[in-house]
């Protein structure tokens, strides 16, 4: 199972990243934008994904993914089931998440690393 701390390691790599204890939950943001939250029970992360989208995932895997609380429908945000991922796929939710907020420049320097052999 994936936990807070897989994704704070994972997260603190990728630039401009924050974090952040707001009311007992752990967020990821860029700037002002929150991209990575948790629930106060840490089972659960809500995720930056485009709100177009999300009722086709959620219908699609309902047992890994659920639509935000109602009050965050207006978001670009959709939740997980930590339990229900690996480590690979986390890695993945959370990195599509921080490139829909942090600037294009910044997205663009970060794909051109990662493809650069060490």
């Amino acid at each position: 199972m994936v936990t807070v701390d897989d994704v704070r390691r994972f997260a603190r790599t990728l630039p401009r990243t924050t974090e952040h204890l707001i009311r007992d939950r752990t967020k990821f943001r860029v700037g002002k934008i929150v991209y990575v939250a948790f629930s106060r029970d840490e089972t659960l992360m809500g995720f930056g994904f485009p709100k177009e989208e999300r009722a086709a995932l959620v219908a699609a895997e309902p047992d890994r993914f659920l639509m935000p609380r109602a009050s965050d429908l207006r978001f670009n945000w959709v939740v997980v089931r930590l339990a229900a991922i690996d480590a690979a796929e986390m890695r993945e939710l959370v990195l599509e998440a921080w490139r829909m907020c942090v600037p294009k420049k910044v997205r663009v320097e970060h794909q051109r690393q990662a493809a650069t052999p060490p």
